[in-house]
């Protein structure tokens, strides 16, 4: 239990460290945002808490000093410089280093720790540190705080989950003036006493600048094992006036201790309330106790209730996913087995079954796809801290924008999206963005922008990558390819077809190489990334003002919306996404070409490939085929097939290892009646077409 417990603490630990260093980069722009600083505040010490509790006492020991310092920028007494912002990401790295040496990955730095917490011990000497007037304290004006009612109430496993009660309620104590009163009513007799339990609940009420947050902060990691409620008393009225504040009764009822029933039977007497309540065994006078001690301590406080409403969620880990994802595609394989049999059998009742099982399965598909389905943002955030390193190990100025950071893709596909990504803003950072004074000379503004885009079209993701600098040198580029022997010193080449040469490996344009770029390796490899995704890449440049890069992404690789296509006696597979339109192409339009395989399309020649003759398909071909096509790379190119079926829902299966190097195919996927048809890889048909022609000349 406790194991899963310190699980959950490294989970959450990584979120926040995510958050974290976003808000820092942030902060980095602008240092006089107090909701930055407070955010940065609140990571820190719920990563300080949380690790002490379950354990991870060298992560508590060195935030606890992070922590100082940012409680003094939070309060007035430091500024938030660059300097402490780069330090601070240095320690959010270490914190990081530190949760994976826990877990068996790497090893912690002792030396470069030391570094860190002796920097920010420095910060903490008022000799060395820029100081601001010191702002008030918590204690010394009521002004500055809020009052709040808190109710702790633990489940009795609170116990068995390594949590410790008095710990929380300690750490509540350092941030502000309190008291506590533990409510004893549900101890049972001693005799039926089990230890592993808890039976204490606690009524807090607290003044504190701190805020909401703040409090639920401390309770982070045993909300789910406890009631807890948290209630504004006072927003900052004058203690003194004790003219307005609730009355007993008012107070038990809000606590949930007394109902307003019982409340109005109790004030029909003459006794003072809390003896009658006690006398009629409604309530024990320990929670009369502390009602009236809350009803002492805010006299005069003008009451403001706060409620705060939180989603409930669960944790799963990413294997299950996986393994509800694959459930759910062969179910989808069943169904369509069973609408194939239904349809056959002319059965009114089976087909009306089949059609209520494709109803479920569909929704089911859906829903459990969504489940794995995250926003990009949580990819975005890191290379905010990939441009704040790499622009100051440059000596460049540049910003980072990003837009659409809520798009939402698979899992899967933002994991293998890290990489192409990284590699394209690393060129875009070395190779396009100036110098500042390179970009002051040519009248721009010094500081130069990296655009990152997301947005969602239809079964895909556009993501773009754009930046004002210099952009791409057509000359350049084709005068290497020429000297690589890519492509004829005399061959026309469109914009695109040019642009298309720096994803060629081994090829770079870079006069020297650095530990950044010059190698010739990234490009080809963020071609073959967005290949294997399924994905396109489009590049655009206008020299001297920068480039934009394109990716279209579709949503997920498990299941695909895709076209069904019969060559022979053989099926095949072609991905919606590509599609354009399915024509027809019979013998005279054949005829007409002169044995070159191009067809007019609406007054514009549109080349196809012929599948049967690229896969070697033997038999008669029909009198009039389809040409179902495709949109790559901006380029309309056709396949030709002999009959189009219609869309088909495709579960994506995986090839063994002896056909998955095979060119022109990148899965399979099983059809209704059982049989297997291939999933073709439209972008790498295309380009071996290419080759091929070229090589021919």
């Amino acid at each position: 239990m406790i194991d899963l417990h310190r699980q959950t603490f490294r989970d959450e630990a990584y979120e926040l460290l995510a958050e974290l260093e976003t808000s820092l980069l942030e902060l980095y722009e602008n240092s006089s945002d107090p909701e930055l600083v407070a955010r940065i505040f609140r990571a820190m010490h719920t990563i300080k808490g949380s690790g002490a509790m379950f354990g991870y006492d060298d992560i508590s020991i060195f935030t606890h000093d992070v922590e100082t310092v940012y409680d003094l920028v939070r309060t007035g007494q430091l500024v938030a410089t660059p300097e402490l912002v780069t330090l601070s990401l240095a320690a959010r790295d270490q914190i990081k280093e530190m949760l994976d040496a826990a877990d068996g990955i790497g090893r912690v730095n002792e030396e470069h720790k030391a570094e860190i917490i002796a920097g920010f011990r420095a910060l903490l000497t008022p000799s060395d540190s820029p100081v601001r007037e010191r702002a008030p304290l918590v204690g010394e004006s009521a002004a500055n705080a809020v009052t709040y009612r808190i109710r702790f109430k633990p489940l009795p496993r609170l116990f068995q989950t390594g949590a410790n009660p008095l710990v929380l309620i300690n750490e509540l104590s350092e941030m502000g003036r309190m008291f506590v009163i533990a409510q004893t009513s549900n101890l049972p007799l001693l005799s039926e006493l089990d230890p592993e339990l808890c039976y204490l609940f606690w009524d807090i009420v607290i003044t504190t600048d701190k805020g909401e947050n703040a409090l639920r902060d401390i309770f982070i990691f045993v909300e789910d094992d406890c009631e807890l409620t948290i209630d504004v008393i006072d927003d900052g009225g004058n203690l003194d006036n004790d003219e307005d504040y609730e009355q007993l009764g008012a107070i038990l009822i809000k606590r949930g201790d007394l109902d307003q029933e019982e409340t109005n039977l109790i004030l029909s007497r003459h006794k003072r309330f809390g003896e009658l309540a006690v006398e009629a065994g409604l309530i024990e006078s320990k929670q009369v106790a502390s009602a009236l001690a809350e009803q002492q301590y805010v006299k005069g406080l003008r009451k403001e209730r706060q409620t705060q409403e939180s989603g409930s969620s669960i944790r799963v880990p990413a294997e299950k996913l996986d393994i509800l994802v694959n459930l759910v595609g062969e179910m989808v394989t069943v169904q369509a087995r069973l609408s194939q049999y239904a349809q056959s059998s002319n059965e009114a009742a089976l087909v009306a079954i089949a059609e209520e099982v494709e109803r479920l399965t569909a929704s089911l598909r859906d829903n459990a796809l969504n489940i794995r389905m995250l926003p990009i943002g949580t990819t975005f955030t890191k290379f905010r801290r990939l441009v704040h390193d790499l622009s100051q190990e440059l000596g460049k100025r540049i910003e980072m924008v990003t837009t659409g950071a809520e798009t939402e893709l698979d899992k899967t596909v933002i994991e293998k999206l890290n990489d192409p990504l990284v590699h394209l803003i690393r060129n875009c950072i070395d190779h396009g963005i100036e110098m500042p004074e390179v970009r002051a000379a040519k009248g721009k503004p010094r500081t130069g922008t990296i655009h990152l885009s997301a947005i969602h079209s239809g079964d895909s993701v556009l993501i773009t990558i754009m930046d004002d600098g210099a952009g791409l040198n057509r000359e350049a580029i084709r005068a290497k390819a020429v000297e690589k022997g890519l492509v004829a010193a005399g061959a026309e080449l469109s914009a695109k077809e040019i642009y298309g040469l720096i994803f060629s490996p081994g090829f770079s344009t870079a006069q020297q190489v650095t530990n950044l770029s010059g190698r010739g390796v990234g490009m080809d490899v963020v071609r073959r990334a967005i290949d294997s995704l399924r994905g396109t890449i489009d590049v655009d440049s206008r020299e001297g003002e920068g480039s934009t890069i394109t990716l279209r992404i579709p949503l997920t690789l498990a299941i695909i919306e895709s076209l069904l296509v019969r060559i022979g006696e053989d099926c095949f597979v072609l991905p919606l996404s590509f599609v354009d339109e399915c024509i027809e192409l019979s013998r005279e339009d054949v005829a007409r070409s002169h044995g070159r395989h191009v067809m007019n399309v609406r007054g514009k020649y549109v080349p196809y490939i012929p599948l049967r003759e690229r896969f070697s398909i033997g038999g008669e071909v029909p009198a009039i085929e389809q040409i179902v096509i495709t949109q790559i790379g901006g380029n309309r190119v056709g396949f030709v097939v002999d009959h189009v079926i219609g869309e088909h829902q495709t579960v994506i299966k995986s090839l063994s290892r002896i056909y998955r190097n095979v060119e022109g195919v990148s899965g399979a996927t099983i059809l209704g009646d059982g049989s297997v048809a291939l999933i073709l890889d439209i972008p790498q048909l295309y380009k071996g077409a290419e080759l091929a022609e070229r090589e021919a000349c």
